[in-house]
């Protein structure tokens, strides 16, 4: 190797080592210091665009588990005070339950009935004054809800509105007359019945099946017709024309003898059939010279000329059914169609699309029996109401809590991913600081070794 003084080769190639492990020593110091592997887009470009997508995600989430538990909150607020509209309305239903009793005077149900449109005042109260954040939530004001539960466009839960006011607590309210044998088995061979459009299927059903199986055939299209059937509480059979028989008659309700005099009046018949009511839960009454049958809700099976081979008296043999009560929300239609709508007679189903009323709980008071009778099934539609709002908010309240341990997981799981990409290994980072400090020094005692070689060319000179 040449002995040269111009150019300090060893040096400058030292000095390049030098430099190099002065910039490993900075990415220590700096990676140490900010605790992160990645610093700036020099230090990994790719990881950094990765990690920054990671961080959007995580921020998201961890602000989507703030907003669902802002909807946990919300949905309790709501619920609570559904839960004192239902205490309301369960002490309405007490108090119209007492009312129909007898003993109570005039001036007892009035006094019962202040109480009453007290408590239904104070379910319109709350429906209206209850609020969450400065807006009104059980006043149908809001019509839709939606919470943003996910870091995406388009990751969100929508809930219905509830509207808990009076005027919107109860049914509308469709129902037939009581069902004879004859129109039931009409109405099962027909198999044409549509509820709101929604078709029922009665083909499994067969002549001799009860009303309850079509109720519940009716039940099984709810989520399409959002009409619910059931049996009315009491059953009327209609007129039944009397015949006077000239000689003793026995008939059969309910598979008890009626023992009916000869040449009975109608009144007598009457008579006869309520002094066995306590056995066939069967009541009578005059319409004009023909008789109305009446049941505390179970069938009326009659039997006419059960004994000594007399005429029939009422008519004929029939069996009579419950009628049904069909029920949708207040305000929405309920349109009933086939053999609904022409099955003959005075009873079952004629006519029955003209009959719909809103049944709510604003028109509820207890001033007579007859009124209490009906707040009873009209209270009875609220709670049922008022109940499925409660689920309702109690199901969200756990789907939030699902969706908030899962964003909390996925929250998590981002975080370890960026952590991966960005973080500093501090043992790692710690070994290459010493080694890098090692070399530091190390280097620069070589820079000086380097720097002083050019002084053995003066030996030559000498």
């Amino acid at each position: 190797m040449p002995q040269v003084i111009n150019s300090n080769i060893l040096s400058l190639t030292t000095q390049r080592n030098l430099n190099r492990t002065q910039a490993d020593l900075t990415t220590s110091i700096t990676r140490l210091s900010s605790g992160l592997r990645v610093n700036s887009a020099k230090d990994d470009a790719a990881g950094l665009g990765i990690s920054d997508r990671f961080s959007t995600q995580i921020r998201g989430l961890d602000q989507a588990v703030r907003n669902a538990n802002d909807g946990v909150s919300f949905s309790q607020v709501a619920e609570g005070a559904l839960s004192t509209i239902s205490d309301a309305l369960q002490r309405v239903r007490e108090l119209a339950v007492q009312s129909i009793n007898d003993t109570n005077s005039p001036q007892d149900r009035q006094s019962l009935n202040n109480e009453v449109q007290q408590l239904l005042s104070e379910v319109n109260r709350i429906s209206n004054a209850t609020q969450f954040n400065g807006q009104d939530i059980l006043d149908g004001s809001l019509a839709n809800l939606t919470f943003q539960i996910g870091a995406n466009q388009n990751q969100t839960l929508s809930v219905t509105g509830v509207d808990a006011r009076g005027q919107q607590l109860g049914a509308r309210v469709v129902e037939s007359g009581s069902i004879t044998r004859t129109a039931l088995d009409a109405l099962i061979a027909a198999d044409d019945v549509t509820v709101n459009g929604a078709a029922v299927d009665l083909s499994g059903l067969a002549a001799g099946d009860s009303v309850t199986d079509v109720i519940s055939a009716i039940n099984d299209v709810f989520q399409t017709s959002d009409v619910l059937a059931a049996a009315e509480t009491t059953t009327t059979s209609g007129d039944l024309t009397y015949t006077s028989n000239a000689a003793a008659q026995t008939v059969s309700l309910n598979g008890v003898d009626i023992n009916i005099g000869a040449g009975a009046a109608v009144d007598d018949v009457v008579a006869s059939i309520n002094s066995s009511s306590d056995a066939t839960g069967v009541t009578a009454s005059n319409n004009g010279g023909a008789i109305v049958l009446e049941a505390d809700g179970r069938d009326i099976e009659l039997v006419d000329g059960a004994t000594n081979g007399g005429a029939d008296v009422l008519g004929s043999d029939e069996d009579f059914f419950a009628g049904i009560v069909f029920s949708g929300d207040v305000g929405d239609a309920i349109t009933l169609a086939g053999t609904f709508d022409n099955t003959a007679g005075t009873t079952g189903f004629a006519t029955i699309d003209d009959t719909f009323a809103d049944e709510v709980v604003n028109g509820v008071n207890v001033l007579t029996a007859a009124n209490s009778t009906a707040a009873l099934r009209t209270i009875d539609f609220a709670l049922s109401q008022v109940s499925n709002l409660r689920s309702e908010f109690g199901a969200i309240q756990n789907r939030l809590e699902s969706t908030i341990s899962n964003l909390q997981i996925g929250s998590e799981n981002f975080t370890a991913a960026r952590s991966r990409i960005i973080d500093a290994d501090f043992a790692q980072e710690t070994a290459r600081f010493t080694r890098a400090q090692i070399l530091q020094q190390a280097g620069i005692s070589q820079v000086a070794q380097a720097n002083s070689l050019p002084q053995l060319v003066l030996g030559l000179l000498g």
